[in-house]
């Protein structure tokens, strides 16, 4: 496998600012749907502009919704037919659909 460019100690200090400001924010807006001050749909709405909520994992999001845990979002995705490792600004439109359709219901 080929060996990552090397970089220069500014750019690698740089980098790891830029990934640990990416990881607060997916951290708040998992803590957000956990608390329902925003939904799956609106998440999804917001991916194809927004960085951040765009490379956001669907697991991560579906683990985040009240109620749903690591097995639930596992079977979900399963049934919908998305990958677990797919983000949400990858989904197409019928997944899109499926997802938010196979949540609403009990």
């Amino acid at each position: 496998m080929p060996q990552p460019p090397a970089l220069t100690p500014e750019q690698r200090t740089a980098a790891l600012a830029k990934a640990a400001i990416a990881r607060k924010a997916r951290a708040e807006v998992k803590d957000h749907l956990k608390s329902g001050r925003v939904t799956l749909k609106e998440l999804v709405e917001k991916a194809p502009n927004d960085e951040i909520v765009g490379k956001m994992k669907v697991l991560a999001a579906l683990e985040s919704l009240p109620g749903t845990g690591k097995v639930k979002a596992r079977k979900l995705m399963e049934q919908v037919g998305i990958s677990e490792t797919r983000r949400l600004q990858g989904l197409g439109a019928k997944q899109i659909v499926a997802l938010l359709e196979a949540i609403e219901r009990p």
